[in-house]
């Protein structure tokens, strides 16, 4: 008993460590905004005093950063959820459209790739299903670094892509379908219990990279919750426990994010209300043909430049629907 209360106060300590550097560095980061702005005051005052306007483009490039910076910001000091500063598991599911929604998965996986790259995040694949004739079937991903989970949780829903369909001969326009599932990666003084009893664990050969070792034993794991029905796996290490380590994880997440939403009677609930992977429930249309635009029809936001956002370029829409519900 002594033994676990010790562990109990390291891990406690370990929190308030955790917090306080956190809080350290939001102090940082305001002090270098406001002397940011002071900078940029003087140059204003020297731009006054000598007419000097060789540095006018300097000021205006200055100034502009500084929105930026300061929007970003201000976005941080919103994600005050429980679980936003943790790291994310996302998930990328086929919907409704065969070949293309398959392809479309893949585009989608590496616009997400891409937008965390930006961010600094690291990216850890824990599971991939590809697609026997093109594109892949379903992935999921660690998205590690701070208020990953915060941000990304705008993104949980239906994403619709319409375009002239490279796998139609007649070149006929087709409309394709995606999910994502966004949950947190639960942190040690988050964690919860769960009984063995209520697990059924699976193991199979993993189908995807990883090597001879990983195909010829059966390292991968599939985890059931019993009582709830939840499935989840994870093929991404060589070892059998590794992966069973990993799969527990994401089955804890989905748990406690089903707990934040006990009024909800359906497992579909948790995923961030997916309700059909189909016609009318989309939240973002990505529309490359007859013309090209990016509209999420949470916000009204729009962004004509496609080709920007399929290279990551997210940021817009995810901090508006941060903005709508912080409302």
């Amino acid at each position: 008993m002594q033994c676990v209360d010790f562990w109990n106060d390291i891990n406690t300590a370990q929190n308030i460590t955790q917090q306080a550097n956190n809080i350290k560095h939001t102090i940082g980061r305001y002090n270098n905004l406001k002397q940011k702005i002071e900078d940029i005051e003087i140059l204003i005052e020297m731009l006054k005093e000598d007419e000097d306007y060789s540095i006018q483009q300097e000021l205006i490039n200055e100034i502009n950063n500084l929105k930026e910076e300061i929007d970003n910001f201000k976005i941080e000091i919103l994600l005050s959820g429980k679980y936003d500063e943790n790291n994310a598991i996302l998930t990328l599911h086929v919907g409704v459209g065969g070949t293309d929604a398959q392809d479309w998965t893949e585009m989608l996986l590496r616009m997400y790739t891409r937008w965390s790259e930006k961010k600094g995040f690291k990216i850890q694949v824990l599971d991939l299903l590809s697609a026997e004739d093109a594109g892949i079937k379903s992935v999921t991903l660690k998205i590690i670094g701070r208020f990953a989970y915060g941000y990304l949780k705008a993104e949980k829903g239906i994403h619709r892509l319409v375009r002239i369909s490279p796998f139609n001969a007649n070149g006929k326009r087709q409309t394709s379908f995606a999910s994502v599932e966004v949950i947190p990666e639960l942190k040690e003084d988050q964690d919860i219990n769960i009984k063995t009893e209520d697990l059924k664990i699976d193991t199979y050969r993993a189908s995807g990279a990883g090597g001879q070792h990983v195909n010829k034993t059966e390292s991968a794991v599939r985890i059931t919750h019993i009582p709830t029905g939840i499935v989840v796996q994870c093929q991404n290490e060589r070892s059998q426990y590794s992966n069973k380590e990993s799969a527990i994880k994401m089955l804890k997440a989905k748990l406690v994010e089903l707990k934040e939403r006990a009024h909800k009677e359906k497992i579909e609930d948790l995923t961030g209300e997916l309700k059909d992977m189909g016609w009318g429930s989309q939240i973002r249309s990505y529309v490359f043909h007859p013309y090209t635009l990016v509209k999420d029809h949470r916000t009204g936001v729009e962004f004509n430049n496609i080709n920007s956002v399929m290279d990551g370029e997210i940021d817009k829409f995810i901090k508006e629907y941060l903005k709508c519900n912080f409302k």
